[in-house]
């Protein structure tokens, strides 16, 4: 389905409108999730896209584009797909993996150069990859392991073998999204002034969610 442009009036609507003291959701903005990832990534956050999109039309416009072997590209496909489009935000959802530490890091400086009033962009990183946000939604982890290491932990939380391609990883999270948001902000907290390269682990998957929770 094609993203319908909104209305100027849209444009500066803040997420909820206070009416007689009470939180009243309104339409949300028009959102772009560029994602790097072909599996995982796109997975969890088309099961998102698909549940907003089916009370609020086309708000959600998701692109899958498998660019993982540069970060920075990722990057210039999303922008110019946001220069076509009328977007309030843009988030580029990319693992750190072991892409070099510049091109981890460019982005990000490339998001805050980006952003201005009308579009404001996201670096949505994971070191080392998306499946650190998953575990948070069961403890807290500050450990710097491999990626490699967090499958088994997975494992054992669910009660079922971890697999990347389980198209219902958000479903099956979903109940445990408050104590993610919670656990995800504190390690954000101890990484306070670090580079997305220096923060191991780190995430901003939780920065993502919190705008679209309102919806979800």
């Amino acid at each position: 389905m094609s993203l319908k442009p909104p209305k100027k009036s849209d444009l500066g609507k803040a997420w909820l409108s206070k009416r007689s003291g009470k939180n009243i959701p309104i339409y949300p903005e028009y959102h772009l999730i560029v994602t790097e990832g072909t599996e995982t990534e796109p997975l969890y956050f088309d099961a998102i896209k698909r549940r907003i999109n089916s009370k609020f039309s086309d708000r959600i416009n998701l692109k899958v584009t498998g660019r993982g072997e540069n970060t920075t590209s990722l990057f210039y496909y999303a922008k110019e797909v946001a220069e076509n489009g009328s977007y309030k935000h843009v988030w580029i959802v990319y693992d750190t993996d072991d892409f070099p530490k510049d091109k981890i890091d460019t982005v990000k400086l490339l998001c805050d150069e980006s952003s201005t009033k009308s579009c404001e962009y996201h670096a949505i990183w994971s070191n080392q990859c998306i499946e650190l946000w998953y575990l948070l939604h069961f403890s807290y982890m500050h450990s710097d392991l491999h990626r490699n290491d967090y499958f088994p932990k997975l494992s054992k939380h669910l009660g079922f073998k971890y697999q990347k391609d389980n198209p219902d990883m958000f479903k099956i999270l979903l109940p445990h999204l408050n104590t993610a948001l919670k656990n995800a902000t504190k390690l954000d907290q101890d990484n306070a002034g670090k580079m997305p390269s220096q923060s191991k682990p780190g995430t901003k998957v939780f920065e993502l969610i919190e705008r679209l929770k309102p919806y979800i």
